[in-house]
């Protein structure tokens, strides 16, 4: 019975939470509607660079001198409150990289719902690659807790990864849940209850990884959810002891500053590169290819191993004449069939092209008792324009030929 009651329990909150997550998409769609999609004055910024580096954080945390201290653009920095108005851009090169930094307005409670201009700024961040909140080390870090709040509330998920949910819609059938793995938040009458709310009445979910959440199937239902990564950096350490600097730095996604005395920029740049993603790739400068010869491990001039390369094309051009081919046995053709000639000694051969009509006299000679080599090829007839393609093909010879011809 517990059990019952608890299964029950979490069923009746996910279907809490789906219609919760139904309202806000509604009342962030309606507002964006109002304010015709726009950012706002001063937050439409073209993104530029290889990676874009977005600053969250409460006022007077030390946002505007970070963006001074790394990157040289001089943004306002004074002892009150919203100094920074309109978002302000910097660029730093990092490894050969172009890395934007912006410098966002501070927000406060409530900025998901539009207090303080929290949507634009919020909505530049979704834009962003990698968020830093900065946190000022001499307040509590409760302002964590309530930054991740405003940001998750517009649909941004921190340092988490895309739940391997494959939902399939289709016309008929109802719901299928299907999953491999144990899952002790989902059962089948909550994934239902789920799709209900949101209208989803045929469908196939299937859940591929172990330990998914009803938040984890909103998200995948709703579509328009924004995983970034993010490194919580803690400004102003030089106001702390240092064994309070020891215990924040076992913390994940932590970076102590000071950007008063740059302290650690370093290790900040280094974990910006890594949260990013970026990998530098060298391309290997192409270089040309040696060619030689086995024979007595000897190796020929780059010149003359092309030459002879060359050599060996034309010769297989010129044993494949009108697709009759040049054997020691003889000389048989897919057009026509030629008389053959011996091996070891010189002959000559015709041949009748069936499809053209043509007579064709071939002279060949074997330079040895296991090769034999075409000399002449011309075409017999008088009708025959020696400006037709083929016939120029056929009137030329090598400069081994013999010079005979047959007619």
């Amino acid at each position: 019975m517990p059990c019952l009651a608890l299964q029950a329990t979490e069923s009746h909150i996910g279907l809490l939470k789906a219609r919760l997550a139904k309202l806000k998409s509604e009342v962030v769609t309606q507002s964006t509607k109002a304010s015709g999609g726009r950012a706002g004055d001063g937050f439409d910024v073209t993104k530029v660079g290889d990676v874009r580096v977005g600053m969250v954080g409460f006022p007077s945390v030390g946002k505007s001198s970070l963006l001074t201290r790394l990157t040289g653009t001089k943004s306002e920095v004074a002892a009150y409150e919203f100094t920074t108005l309109t978002c302000i851009p910097g660029t730093i090169h990092y490894r050969g990289a172009r890395i934007q930094l912006l410098d966002m307005p501070g927000i406060i409670e409530g900025a998901k719902d539009g207090k303080g201009r929290g949507r634009q700024v919020i909505s530049t961040a979704r834009t962003c690659d990698v968020i830093l909140i900065v946190l000022d080390a001499a307040k509590p870090l409760t302002h964590k807790r309530l930054i991740e709040h405003e940001l998750e509330g517009f649909g941004i998920r921190l340092n988490k990864r895309v739940p391997n949910i494959v939902l399939t819609r289709k016309e008929k059938g109802g719901i299928a849940y299907r999953s491999s793995l144990p899952q002790p938040h989902l059962d089948e009458d909550l994934v239902k209850s789920i799709c209900a709310e949101y209208k989803l009445h045929n469908a196939e979910i299937q859940v591929r990884y172990a330990g998914a959440t009803a938040d984890d199937l909103i998200d995948v239902i709703e579509g328009n959810r924004k995983y970034v990564p993010c490194l919580y950096v803690l400004n102003k350490i030089d106001s702390i002891s240092i064994e309070e600097l020891d215990l924040l730095d076992k913390v994940p996604h932590y970076v102590p500053v000071s950007a008063h005395h740059e302290w650690n920029f370093d290790e900040l740049l280094e974990k910006i590169w890594e949260y990013s993603g970026c990998i530098r790739c060298v391309q290997q400068q192409q270089q040309a290819p040696r060619l030689g010869c086995k024979g007595g491990g000897r190796r020929r001039d780059l010149t003359q191993a092309a030459s002879s390369i060359a050599t060996r094309r034309k010769e297989q051009q010129l044993l494949s004449i009108w697709g009759a081919v040049l054997s020691p046995a003889g000389v048989m053709g897919s057009r026509g069939r030629l008389c053959g000639t011996s091996a070891s000694r010189c002959g000559r051969a015709a041949a009748v092209v069936s499809s053209a009509g043509w007579r064709q006299c071939l002279s060949c000679c074997a330079r040895s008792a296991d090769q034999i080599l075409p000399i002449c090829s011309l075409p017999l007839p008088a009708a025959a324009s020696t400006r037709s393609p083929r016939a120029r093909c056929l009137t030329t010879a090598p400069p081994w030929c013999c010079g005979r011809t047959t007619g």
